[in-house]
């Protein structure tokens, strides 16, 4: 069956990049990439600065008392330079993220919802991806946000297990 020159089993050639930072209870703060824009070290400070504004409004105790963490991979635009010297420059504290392992961001136990409730949706525009998207993290719970940490806890204490030799 063919609607619009696109058969049904085709993926939809309309993307979006969603930046997203959660902890247990929500998510704090999302923004989605503009179309075409490459995440490097200048758009992912811009992003942390947005970030520091949400957690100082929705973490006010954590914010003043430094105690909220921040955890991210190894991916370029995290490790640069310039990302590097505002989070020194912020004292901002990052969980360290073990290299070769892209598997153990918290993100990865959480967008599965996210992709599983847009499988197979055909999509036109961008606008028509993030409002979906949107939608369908506005059903996210808080106990799937804990959920998540849960699992994302498990799969590093398996693979701290395996570092040492325990396994």
């Amino acid at each position: 069956m063919e609607k619009s020159g696109v058969t049904s089993t085709e993926e939809s050639n309309i993307k979006s990049m969603l930046i997203c930072f959660f902890d247990q209870k929500e998510i704090v703060h999302k923004e989605f990439v503009p179309p075409g824009q490459t995440v490097n070290a200048a758009l992912y400070v811009k992003v942390l600065r947005r970030l520091q504004e949400n957690v100082q409004r929705k973490r006010p105790d954590q914010w003043w008392n430094n105690t909220w963490l921040l955890h991210h991979d190894n991916v370029p635009a995290h490790a640069a330079l310039l990302t590097q010297w505002f989070l020194t420059d912020n004292n901002m504290t990052v969980v360290p993220h073990p290299p070769y392992s892209p598997d153990l961001a918290p993100c990865d136990f959480l967008f599965p919802k996210l992709k599983m409730k847009l499988k197979g949706r055909k999509f036109q525009m961008v606008e028509e991806i993030q409002a979906e998207s949107q939608a369908v993290l506005n059903t996210l719970r808080e106990n799937d946000f804990q959920e998540c940490f849960k699992n994302w806890q498990r799969c590093w204490d398996h693979c701290q297990s395996l570092s040492r030799g325990l396994l």
